[in-house]
């Protein structure tokens, strides 16, 4: 492995031995939809008020995906500004990754019509499916591609189309959801440690409280299916709120303790933007100050997959982040998944 230059961290990945290439994010780009839907717009659509919405969430708005436009449009899109940041065509592009639970259809891949709509058809590609989680899950899969020089550039994409699963008339999720994608483009680079490491997590028994029951081979749709809205998301707010708050901070606290990094080494950290109290707690519980944190929550609600990717494109495209600094991404969702990971950018 290349020498690389000595920092006040660890890279656990080098310390263990590992010979491969480092992996680092070249560039990213995101895509959200043109038609905003605010608080006050929900206000005249199910028994809810702005103040209501904002006081437990800290969401005023939302994107809304257009009636035509699908998660691979999505996709697309934040890909095309990645590669364009990244100085590369689509033709360079050897794999594509595509995280979502929205997808196109169940099959094939939105990362095959990803594929298709770029152009890149040099690139092998396949879905991942880890919910709001997906897009740090992505990350550590297209890394270990590039430590092992199997490929040299993978596009790694969140993308949700939520709003074609929520229920309009159900006030406790409609005001959560929005429409949106982030990609990230890594490739080896020489002088960086990159992404220094991720930490992840499952817990299967707690799957009923946040799903999605109708559409798969349990419950294919008929019409008494469709009529008692399993087809719709559905959660459980408190079990799922506590479980998040813990998860994302034991996630976090390990990524931390691997590096050798204090939190206030840490330049800035992206967390899922699902619910502003959640971001609170976890901030809390691990001593991070206000403005370590990038939070665009407000603007987007939760777009799950596409969330921690959208935000990373916002905070570099701010100037939050510069090169060399490190930044904390952390992670909760359905299933339940968890993550983090520390990257040196």
């Amino acid at each position: 492995m290349t020498n690389l230059p000595e920092r006040d961290f660890k890279n656990p990945r080098a310390e263990h031995g590992f010979k491969g290439r480092t992996c680092s994010i070249a560039a990213v780009g995101s895509y959200v939809p043109s038609k905003v839907l605010t608080n006050a717009d929900l206000e005249k659509m199910v028994d809810t008020t702005d103040d209501w919405i904002t006081s437990r969430t800290g969401i005023k708005a939302r994107r809304i995906a257009a009636a035509d436009e699908f998660t691979s449009d999505m996709a697309t899109k934040a890909a095309q500004l990645a590669l364009e940041r990244a100085q590369l065509e689509a033709s360079q592009i050897d794999l594509i990754i595509v995280a979502t639970i929205t997808p196109d259809m169940p099959f094939p891949s939105t990362a095959c019509l990803v594929q298709q709509k770029l152009g890149a058809y040099r690139a092998a590609a396949f879905d991942i499916e880890a919910a709001c989680s997906g897009f740090i899950f992505a990350l550590e899969i297209g890394q270990q591609f590039i430590m092992s020089r199997t490929y040299d550039t993978i596009l790694v994409i969140g993308a949700e189309k939520l709003s074609s699963i929520i229920n309009w008339k159900d006030r406790n999720t409609c005001v959560l959801f929005g429409d949106g994608a982030g990609a990230a483009i890594l490739q080896n680079r020489p002088d960086s440690h990159g992404l220094l490491t991720a930490c992840m997590g499952s817990d299967g028994n707690k799957a009923d409280l946040l799903c999605l029951p109708g559409g798969g081979c349990r419950m294919p749709p008929t019409p008494d299916s469709l009529a008692a809205g399993n087809h719709y998301l559905r959660m459980d707010g408190k079990e799922t709120f506590k479980n998040a708050v813990n998860a994302m901070c034991s996630a976090a606290t390990e990524a931390l303790r691997r590096c050798e990094v204090d939190i206030t080494q840490i330049k800035c950290i992206i967390p899922h933007q699902a619910n502003l109290r959640i971001i609170d707690a976890v901030s809390d519980r691990l001593g991070a100050k206000p403005e370590q944190r990038f939070i665009n929550l407000d603007r987007y609600g939760n777009t799950s997959a596409a969330s921690v990717a959208i935000a990373l494109d916002e905070a570099v495209q701010a100037g939050r982040i510069q090169r060399g600094d490190l930044v904390l991404l952390v992670v909760f969702g359905a299933g339940l998944t968890w993550g983090a990971a520390v990257i040196e950018w």
